[in-house]
């Protein structure tokens, strides 16, 4: 029984699992931080352009 205990704590496979797993996670993670500020850039670039567009068309024509 004893020889069992001792396997099973030198076992390294289900460490290795559990490091892929942190892995992933923390390219999850910056995969949403890097498509959150993409988004917000782009949500500022579209305001700009809209601004724009608008104040071209309220303006007076000579």
């Amino acid at each position: 029984m004893s020889n069992i205990i001792k396997q099973f704590l030198k076992d390294e496979e289900g460490a290795t699992a559990i490091e892929y797993g942190l892995i992933a996670g923390l390219i999850a993670v910056a995969i949403l931080v890097v498509v959150g500020d993409i988004g917000t850039e782009l949500n500022r670039l579209f305001g700009q352009i809209k601004d724009a567009l608008f104040a071209a068309g309220t303006q007076p024509t000579p």
